[in-house]
């Protein structure tokens, strides 16, 4: 049996899936992006106890590209792990959902994961987006549809107010990947467009 979710933020990046992990990748519409979601990464000290991470809304007159990933059942508990506090949305995912390649919709059953409600709050100095989540968010969207994909997720993505904490050099992210410089380069210039305020630990 196989399990198919949606992914639309660090899940975009295949480099953190299962090795035995498919990923299709298409648009779901009816949905946006925004950095909405309070977390508490390992580590975290009292002078800043959090960060701020991707969730999706009902949007109907949106729409995001991401990715339909498939991989065995039995890999479903790590995944729940994965995107803890956040919830499985099922409720029209699989007829919203349309791959680049044939157009078609993903299997009946797909869902993806939510925020849920307790922490949906906006960033802050105390909850930055991290550094390094970006890079590796904006990495799977340039593998996957190249400068215009990035473009595309900065530009469908709300909550770009949040500040970023810059861990690049000392990564907080724990599936923190390794980026060509010059591919770091071109996302700090589409960050610089979008006004991204940057504070240090």
């Amino acid at each position: 049996m196989e399990i198919t979710y949606f992914g639309y933020g660090s899940l975009v990046n295949t480099r953190t899936l299962g090795d035995e992990a498919a990923a299709i990748a298409g648009t779901l519409s009816g949905w946006r992006r925004e950095w909405r979601a309070w977390w508490r990464t390992e580590g975290a000290s009292s002078q800043r106890p959090g960060v701020c991470t991707l969730t999706v809304k009902r949007a109907p007159q949106s729409a995001i590209q991401g990715v339909m990933v498939s991989e065995p059942a039995a890999r479903l508990a790590v995944l729940d792990e994965r995107e803890k506090r956040y919830q499985r949305v099922t409720d029209g995912i699989a007829d919203a959902f349309r791959c680049d390649a044939q157009g078609r919709p993903a299997p009946e059953g797909a869902f993806l994961y939510e925020a849920d409600t307790p922490i949906r709050h906006a960033g802050d100095d105390d909850h930055p987006i991290l550094q390094s989540y970006v890079d590796c968010v904006m990495a799977g969207f340039h593998a996957a549809w190249g400068e215009a994909g990035v473009r595309g997720f900065i530009a469908t993505t709300d909550g770009w107010d949040a500040p970023l904490l810059a861990d690049r050099a000392a990564p907080r992210y724990p599936r923190a990947q390794v980026i060509d410089p010059e591919l770091l380069a071109f996302f700090d210039g589409l960050l610089a467009e979008q006004g991204v305020r940057y504070i240090t630990a």
